[in-house]
């Protein structure tokens, strides 16, 4: 992780296109970003969202979250998602543009994934607990 960054869970993220607040399963924002008050922290600061799909929210993290991610700039967006059609995968999208992303990785469960700059890590999503 970058010097100066965390890892935030229940981070509320404001998405003013959108106008909401999205709070990811994870978040990884500069420390300097986050709000004073210590509630919603723009999305546009994070560097990275991870989600979680689940049996009753896998329609919204597949598609409106994104969505509103994109359009906020989140430049890395980390979908772990055990519901997927094609059984559970984890993709990661990037290179945000208006309300989409551009899919950079996607692996199945058991498969390794990796975050490109500034991470530049390796996720071993063996270890990821499948249904």
């Amino acid at each position: 992780m970058p010097e100066g960054w965390g890892a935030y869970q229940k981070l509320g993220l404001a998405v003013r296109a959108r106008h909401g607040i999205y709070v990811p399963h994870l978040a990884v924002v500069p420390k300097a970003a986050l709000s004073a008050t210590g509630h919603v922290t723009p999305a546009a600061a994070a560097e990275l969202v991870v989600e979680i799909a689940s049996v009753g929210n896998a329609v919204h993290e597949r598609t409106q979250k994104p969505a509103g991610y994109a359009c906020a700039g989140v430049p890395l967006h980390l979908l772990v998602d055990e519901w997927a059609p094609g059984g559970p995968a984890v993709t990661l999208y990037g290179e945000p543009e208006g309300d989409a992303y551009r899919t950079l990785s996607a692996v199945k469960f058991g498969e390794p994934i990796h975050l490109p700059a500034p991470f530049d890590v390796t996720l071993d999503t063996a270890l990821f607990p499948a249904g």
